[in-house]
């Protein structure tokens, strides 16, 4: 590749970094309740059948599961990002470019993170809350636990489950952390 192919492929990277990063602080400061990233909302049902049947998602709502799903709405928006839940209403968005060119297991595991939001948000937690940190945030290490334990599930080990764990806005030390708490032995992600 030439200098200028490897120095277009890093502009590329640091836009799609600096917009996850201005995501990211949009729904921390709680504007995501002021801006839409996408447009409509859609029926989750209809664009992730046979979700009320997989174990994971049932041991999220129980027996609301069926309901939950049927009434749950999803954006799908131009932002390359990954997948959150509304602030304002408590949907869930997802970057169309993540879901169509993002890792399967990842985008699997992200969707059972999202949707413990989907039911903290139902229930009333404060889902970004700025008195902690994103790693030390009681609805995030929640989420987390539901990811891991299906990862868990699936086979996952522990260096792929690092991988997917690890964002970009967080800090090796941060992953360090968030894994010994989850009882995951930290491998660090390359």
């Amino acid at each position: 590749m030439s200098e200028q192919g490897e120095w277009r492929l890093t502009a590329i990277d640091a836009r799609e970094l600096l917009i996850t990063k201005l995501e990211h602080a949009a729904r921390t400061l709680r504007l995501d309740r002021m801006i839409s990233f996408g447009g409509s909302t859609h029926p989750f049902a209809e664009y992730f059948k046979g979700f009320e049947n997989v174990e994971a998602v049932r041991r999220i709502f129980g027996q609301k599961t069926e309901e939950v799903l049927a009434k749950l709405r999803v954006e799908f928006t131009w932002v390359r990002s990954y997948m959150w839940v509304s602030g304002a209403d408590g949907h869930l968005t997802i970057s169309s470019y993540y879901l169509n060119h993002g890792d399967r297991v990842d985008v699997y595991l992200d969707l059972i993170h999202e949707l413990v939001h989907v039911r903290q948000f139902m229930e009333g937690k404060e889902l970004f809350d700025s008195n902690y940190n994103y790693i030390d945030r009681p609805t995030e290490l929640e989420a987390y636990r539901y990811a891991v334990e299906e990862a868990r599930n699936l086979g996952l080990s522990d260096e792929r489950i690092c991988r997917y764990l690890k964002t970009e806005w967080m800090s090796d030390e941060d992953m360090q952390r968030l894994a010994r708490t989850l009882g995951v032995e930290y491998v660090r992600a390359h």
